[in-house]
């Protein structure tokens, strides 16, 4: 057997993914590797599909238990053998599983470091006497004082790489800056090992940085188009924590919070929940996530900015794992620099103290950084690149500059007569001649009082904050937050040049439209819960939301086609396809949605799996549309259609729409490809699907009903449309 049959067979997928391939031959090759790469990349196919190519037992050490937990449940799952050992089982099970071990009948056996030497050295006894093929160690930066995440008990694992010798070992990361990276081979002890290091581009993750005004009010606004999906929301303390998850259940949103106040079992039970999708939304400080192998998460929001890009990176990193569009927001104000610093400053090591302050000035840059964030982000991970994503808030806002020089020269100039000495909270207040007992007698005689009174509160925050993120002006560091000119500000106002910011506040409730039939993707994930709970399995161990969402695009309707889907496997096919294949051959009747008869397999033909076994979809249900096709390809216009039918031009465009997005005619009938472009290009700097917006932008350029026919979603992207 070869690695790409335990991939197809087990796993549901037809070709390995980055370096996964090359890492899982060096590991068969007998050799010590790392392995850098993204969360969601695949790091754990690394070392399950070595595990079935060799004799032996394969040991993996891993920080947590529930992850441990989650990753043997589903090895099992899909038919591979494996078992973990930690303090939580009883001692007769540990027995069991050490026969297991010592029988050969565990493929996997996942460990956490601190039991590796423990007190009795059971654990090592039976690593020597078993047959050890692998050691992969997961989560590799925390054996570096210098990583995010520094755990003391990792630093056994080198005492573990002399005791077995000849056993090729394999450390995984996502998140390793340069200072973590040669720790991890030095500490592990490993021989000559081959680095593989990954892109660390999560294409399908969204970035947004937005100044906090009203964190609450935000993160309601962000929320409200996201209730039925699944997300982390991060706090930087525990009463923010208990306070945020109120606030969020007084909304009507399943959440509930995690930190490490809480006692154990209400921890677990909390994380169970949030597991097995009984809740949706988690609200969290930094002491959850590590453990969560959870991949249907949509959305990560920070509430105030962590410490370091390493965590920022690895914490955004929970959302996405199974490939879709997802989103990470963060919420940020100067004070969390100033909080942040000072916890840091509570260390007595001057090296960590220097380290983690300068860490901390880069992750402020990335807050407030003009660039493509994505492209920030790649460049701290030393992965060059100088294209923009087009997918973060800082490229989706491009070319909205308008001109504020006059309201620019207020601000900086109330900023200098107030000698730089309060923040932009005082400032304001200055320019809208507040009478607040506050303000001094003195300030109300300088000439910029009450200059900026025909702008409100809210104005004058987000100019001081693009003021800011374009380097206009600068914090001081002072005990609290007071803001100066730079040099930058200084030459513009010397030179009166014109001063241009982007002042388009951010639409926290835009969402992408899916590809996919969002009904069907429904009531597949009811079945998937229900199934779940009879097995006592998380939702997405059935299948991730990656492989609904293809259901729910081509519409398998027996085994064959069930196969071709991504993530469904030889097991899991077995175990659940019936169950599958009943809600979707019966939603397809009600719906009237006709299926054509699947293609043959193409081996070898470079095509997906689903493009190779699945045939047309057509959306029925078009009612009279179909009447309006016929005349259409009778070479009748739309004007002559609406006279010979008696109906209004606006019902006739309906038909059009409904006929374009089944597939049946070519929007480039009405439109040309040109201007089908420039109208979605405007809708992704919009992020939002409505049509007025385009309309006020576009003005008499283009009809709404050619607005709508270049917006509208076709059935099939993958299938050529058809020409009338």
């Amino acid at each position: 057997m070869k690695p790409i049959d335990v991939l197809k067979d087990f796993y549901g997928f037809s070709s390995f993914r980055g370096n996964q391939e090359a890492v899982i031959a060096n590991v068969l090759d007998g050799k010590d590797t790392i392995a850098l790469m993204p969360t969601g990349a695949g790091k754990s196919v690394c070392y399950q599909v070595p595990a079935m190519l060799q004799s032996g037992v394969t040991l993996v050490i891993s920080p947590l238990i529930a992850l441990m937990k989650d990753q043997v449940d589903g090895l099992n799952n899909i038919g591979i053998s494996a078992a973990f050992l930690n303090s939580t089982q009883a001692l007769y099970e540990q027995r069991a599983i050490s026969d297991r071990v010592l029988s050969g009948d565990i493929k996997l056996l996942y460990l956490a470091p601190e039991r590796l030497f423990s007190e009795s050295n059971q654990t090592l006894d039976l690593l020597k006497k078993s047959q050890i093929s692998l050691v992969a160690i997961d989560e590799a930066h925390c054996v570096s004082q210098w990583g995010h995440d520094f755990r003391p008990e990792y630093l056994n694992i080198g005492k573990l790489r002399d005791e077995l010798q000849k056993v090729p070992f394999l450390a995984l990361t996502a998140t390793a800056d340069q200072l973590t990276r040669k720790d991890i081979a030095n500490k592990l002890r490993l021989h000559e090992p081959k680095w593989f290091i990954s892109s660390f581009d999560r294409p399908n993750i969204s970035y947004k940085v937005v100044q906090r005004s009203d964190g609450i009010h935000q993160l309601l606004e962000f929320l409200g188009q996201r209730r039925k999906e699944t997300g982390i929301i991060y706090c930087l303390s525990r009463m923010n924590v208990e306070e945020t998850a109120k606030v969020l259940q007084n909304e009507g949103f399943r959440a509930l919070p995690y930190h490490a106040g809480l006692e154990r079992v209400t921890r677990q039970k909390h994380q169970e929940a949030f597991i097995k999708d009984e809740v949706n939304i988690i609200v969290a400080t930094i002491a959850f996530g590590m453990g969560i192998d959870k991949s249907n998460v949509r959305f990560v929001v920070h509430m105030n900015m962590p410490q370091n890009i390493e965590s920022y990176y690895q914490e955004t990193g929970r959302a996405g794992r199974d490939g879709l569009a997802s989103e990470a927001v963060l919420f940020f104000s100067f004070g969390d620099n100033i909080t942040l610093s000072r916890m840091i400053e509570k260390s007595d090591n001057p090296a960590y103290i220097k380290t983690m302050k300068t860490k901390l000035a880069t992750m402020v840059r990335f807050c407030q950084t003009q660039q493509c964030r994505r492209r920030f982000l790649l460049n701290y991970f030393d992965e060059k690149t100088i294209e923009d994503c087009g997918n973060c808030d800082i490229c989706l806002d491009k070319g909205h500059k308008a001109d504020m020089t006059v309201y620019s020269q207020m601000m900086l100039s109330a900023i200098a007569r107030l000698q730089e000495r309060y923040g932009l909270g005082y400032v304001i207040l200055i320019l809208r001649g507040s009478n607040a007992a506050k303000i001094a007698d003195r300030d109300k005689e300088l000439s910029v009082y009450g200059i900026g009174k025909d702008q409100p509160e809210s104005f004058w925050k987000t100019l001081g904050n693009q003021l800011l993120v374009e380097g206009y002006i600068e914090p001081r560091d002072t005990e609290y937050p007071t803001y100066a000119l730079t040099e930058l500000a200084w030459q513009k106002l010397k030179q009166k040049d014109k001063i241009f910011l982007s002042m388009q506040k951010v639409d926290l409730g835009a969402k992408k439209s899916e590809g996919y039939d969002a009904n069907l993707f429904e009531r597949l994930k009811n079945l998937r819960f229900s199934l779940s709970r009879k097995l006592n399995l998380p939702p997405y161990l059935v299948f991730s939301d990656a492989t609904l969402t293809e259901m729910a695009r081509y519409y398998p309707l027996d085994k064959t086609s069930l196969l071709a889907v991504n993530g469904v496997g030889q097991t899991k096919a077995e175990n659940y396809g019936e169950d599958f294949l009943k809600v979707i051959h019966q939603y397809v009747e009600e719906n009237d949605i006709p299926v054509t008869s699947i293609r043959g397999s193409s081996e070898g033909s470079g095509r997906s799996r689903t493009q190779d076994h699945f045939g047309k979809v057509r959306s029925k249900g078009l009612g009279t549309a179909t009447e309006t096709l016929r005349l259409l390809k009778e070479g009748l216009s739309l004007e002559q259609i609406a006279e010979k039918r008696k109906l209004a031009s606006t019902t006739i465009e309906s038909h059009i729409i409904k006929l374009v997005e089944a597939g049946l005619i070519s929007r480039t009938s009405f439109i040309d490809q040109g201007s089908i472009d420039e109208i979605i290009k405007q809708q992704e700097i919009n992020q939002n699907t409505f049509l007025k917006p385009l309309k006020e932008h576009f003005g008499e350029k283009y009809s709404y009903f050619q607005l709508r026919i270049a917006t509208c979603k076709i059935w099939k992207s993958d299938e050529k449309e058809h020409s009338v």
